[in-house]
């Protein structure tokens, strides 16, 4: 019998582990690690000059060669909790019409909504200026936009980008406004299909496969950013923004050794729970809570570029 003040209700748990909103791309962009045990955790930040600094490697007759030391600072950290309720009265239970389960929806939409915060995170750090090196960042107005299909060169600003980390990007997070342009634009175009560009669209395999990329990933969902009560307001998570990326898919521990743009210790797996409400309703309620344990962390920002403002 579990002895937690907010008992975990297994059938919840999997409901939650397995609802996915196909339309997030956080864990795409900022992969989960392998869950841990405790929430606190360290994990390396390499002094990456070291890899690039040549030392004087000449070694004389009767010399010693000369001495090198490599280091990393341990950084230590914390996952924080994140998670939504609902109180269902038993009254709702009890007149649900046909299949329809009151406590398991529930548990489907507080997922959701926990989930596209997180989205909100990832985004808010993945499509700042402020994680980008200079000289790893670029931000497009006017006729450089991809918008403008006569001026703008988003090869040429796709290449640059490529080009000027220490470690080439291999994927490409890009907002759906961005993209829908991008794939459009008629230099990408005669570049894919070798026309003309005056008309066409290309797939997402073909920009990635352009650009020797290991995947293209389009940020899609909305938000409502007006006030509770207010008239809703939607506007894209992801933006109008580009970012290309380095991403490890072995880098699956905090202290791991391999390089990669960022990535999401977790603590546990996402549960999901239920327990009484007695003086909610006249019949009683029932609590229902789903949340996780998260931390997204930027590693290497290094390895990764920005283009802002892609589109006008």
């Amino acid at each position: 019998m579990s002895k937690a003040p907010f008992p975990i209700d297994p059938v919840l748990t999997g409901i939650t582990l397995a609802y996915r909103n196909r339309a997030l791309i956080a864990d795409s962009v900022l992969p989960r690690l392998t869950p841990m045990g405790k929430e606190e955790f360290k994990y390396k930040k390499w002094n990456i000059e070291e890899g690039f600094t040549i030392p004087d490697t000449k070694v004389g007759r009767k010399s010693e060669p000369n001495e090198v030391e490599f280091a990393a600072t341990e950084v230590t950290a914390s996952t924080e909790d994140y998670g939504l309720d609902d109180i269902i009265p038993f009254n709702d239970i009890a007149n649900a019409a046909g299949s329809l389960d009151p406590v398991g929806h529930a548990t489907e939409m507080l997922t959701d909504l926990v989930l596209l915060d997180r989205e909100v995170r990832v985004a808010g750090l993945v499509f700042a200026a402020a994680t980008y090196d200079t000289g790893l960042k670029v931000q497009l107005s006017g006729t450089s936009q991809w918008s403008d299909f006569v001026n703008s060169d988003p090869i040429g600003d796709i290449q640059a980008g490529l080009d000027a980390p220490i470690m080439r990007p291999n994927v490409m997070v890009i907002g759906r406004p961005a993209f829908s342009k991008l794939i459009q634009h008629p230099d990408i175009n005669k570049a894919v299909n070798g026309t003309a560009g005056d008309t066409g669209i290309v797939r997402r395999n073909q920009i990635a496969e352009l650009f020797e990329l290991d995947e293209v990933v389009v940020g899609e969902p909305f938000q409502n950013t007006a006030k509770k009560g207010q008239t809703a307001s939607y506007a894209r998570v992801w933006g109008k923004h580009a970012a290309l990326i380095h991403r490890d898919p072995l880098a699956t521990s905090p202290m791991s050794d391999r390089v990669t743009f960022g990535w999401t210790a977790q603590y546990g797996t996402r549960v999901a729970g239920q327990i009484a409400e007695p003086k909610k309703g006249i019949r009683g309620s029932i609590r229902v809570r789903v949340g996780e344990g998260v931390k997204e962390v930027i590693v290497a920002s290094q390895t990764g570029y920005f283009i802002e403002d892609a589109v006008a």
